[in-house]
């Protein structure tokens, strides 16, 4: 994983779970670079966008077939002797935390992390996070199947950080797309993700009463 540090948390945010701490985030990621080649985990970042896109699903997900592909993106089994008992506690307490934040429309801390160097832009510092999301979409794929017209403007504020070339045959979301003012900065782009999380939870998971 780049070097980075922890971009500021800001509140209000959802209360009703234990957020983990920076010390658990990090132990999550070291468990999570244990896991033995030729696996391919996701790291923190992608793991955060990939948990919003199970979470945005309009029917829930079986946690076997959501954990499945945090270990493995392509959700392959890893061998029998290695342990996933810690690594699955911290994943499903940051899953319940997202999953309580998005059924109250309150403000989370997307596990973005500020790239070390002048030159970063704000795309390169949230596109882990992104493509974790699409890993979501690419296996539960029944929010896609939603009403376009409705998820092209939070699609676009998240798609807009993917290379053009990744999103065939969606002319009408690269026209979205190309609509956009980009980010000013970090604490722009990171707040775009939130909305557009939430903007898509309107759509799948909307409120009663």
């Amino acid at each position: 994983m780049a070097t980075h540090r922890p971009f500021p948390r800001r509140a209000p945010r959802a209360a009703a779970q234990r957020a983990l701490t920076e010390a658990e985030i990090g132990e999550l990621q070291q468990r999570l670079d244990a896991v033995p080649a030729p696996f391919e985990p996701l790291d923190v970042s992608a793991l955060d966008g990939y948990l919003c896109g199970v979470l945005l699903q309009p029917r829930r997900i079986a946690e076997a077939a959501w954990l499945a592909h945090v270990a493995d993106a392509d959700g392959r089994a890893l061998p029998p002797g290695f342990d996933t008992g810690r690594l699955h506690t911290l994943v499903r307490r940051r899953h319940a935390e997202l999953d309580a934040a998005i059924q109250a429309r309150q403000w989370f801390d997307p596990w973005v992390f500020e790239l070390d160097g002048e030159d970063a832009t704000p795309s390169e510092a949230v596109v882990g996070w992104v493509a974790g999301f699409a890993t979501a979409m690419e296996f539960f794929p029944a929010l896609m199947g939603l009403d376009e017209a409705t998820l092209r403007e939070p699609l676009a504020l998240l798609y807009r950080h993917l290379d053009p070339e990744d999103l065939e045959d969606a002319d009408d979301l690269l026209e979205e797309i190309e609509s956009l003012e980009p980010p000013a900065d970090l604490a722009e782009a990171v707040e775009d993700l939130v909305k557009a999380t939430l903007l898509l939870a309107d759509v799948s998971r909307p409120l009663r009463g």
